[in-house]
């Protein structure tokens, strides 16, 4: 498996950069944690390993939160990108951390797969310290769904969510459009099917019907690998990042009732 490990960096930090390059010229990395009145944001460092990750916890500044999530985001995502959710959940009683992994952002260090895992159980642990009393939940969004199930069982968390998942790397990378044949060549890491199985939290997986990059069958195939303990969300209409780019209630109200229940 190690010898995958320098494709899977080099593709990895290509296309988040290309990515956030992409949503730099349009606009899409303007937010900034202090703009909103209601919420709290203070910026955290956290120790990773030889990494030091940037971060922001944001709450509400007006009532205590009733529950607390770290979010895991996608490929091309930066922390700042992620406040106009944040502040969706604050107002609705959930407190959020969001991190940039490894060399995302503001973030130092190098991008592996073991490093990227190591960020979210580092950043968890800090949640455990900022975060008010309630359940402390995990939320991946795309790339995060691979993160997230593959952590699950080393930290303590009272729920999980899946956004815009997929079942493993190899299976994404196909649906990226990676010939079967060069299966090979993708790293066999972030495999659902070996994770969900074990876990006892209550999930839940939520996805949109016009997901362009992962297919509605991925989503009925993570629900029926948690054993009873998942319930499926499916949005009508949207795509892929829409929730992300144009954050809804519609879509993120659900997902905090789930939290603080």
């Amino acid at each position: 498996m190690w010898s995958h490990s320098p494709s899977f960096s080099i593709t990895l930090l290509c296309a988040s950069r290309l990515v956030n390059l992409r949503d730099g010229l349009l606009g899409r990395t303007s937010a900034r944690p202090s703009e909103a009145p209601g919420v709290t944001a203070t910026r955290h460092s956290i120790l990773s390993g030889n990494s030091l990750l940037d971060a922001v916890f944001v709450e509400s500044a007006e009532d205590p939160a009733r529950a607390s999530v770290l979010i895991c985001h996608g490929i091309g995502e930066i922390v700042p990108q992620w406040f106009p959710i944040q502040r969706i959940l604050a107002e609705a009683g959930v407190a959020s951390l969001v991190f940039d992994y490894s060399s995302y952002g503001l973030s130092t260090g190098h991008i592996r797969w073991t490093q990227l895992e190591q960020d979210a159980i580092s950043s968890f642990q800090l949640l455990e310290l900022l975060a008010p009393p309630g359940p402390i939940s995990l939320l991946g969004f795309s790339l995060g769904t691979g993160i997230v199930p593959a952590i699950v069982s080393r930290v303590n968390a009272d729920r999980l969510v899946l956004c815009a998942g997929f079942t493993s790397f190899r299976a994404a990378a196909r649906a990226l459009g990676i010939p079967a044949f060069l299966s090979p060549l993708v790293p066999p890491i972030w495999d659902a099917q070996e994770s969900l199985p074990s876990c006892n939290l209550p999930v839940l997986v939520v996805h949109s019907t016009r997901d362009w990059l992962f297919p509605v069958q991925m989503a009925h195939d993570l629900v029926s690998w948690c054993g009873g303990n998942a319930r499926l969300l499916l949005m009508p209409g949207l795509g892929h990042n829409e929730p992300f780019y144009r954050p809804h209630l519609s879509y993120w109200g659900p997902i905090s009732s789930f939290l603080v229940s």
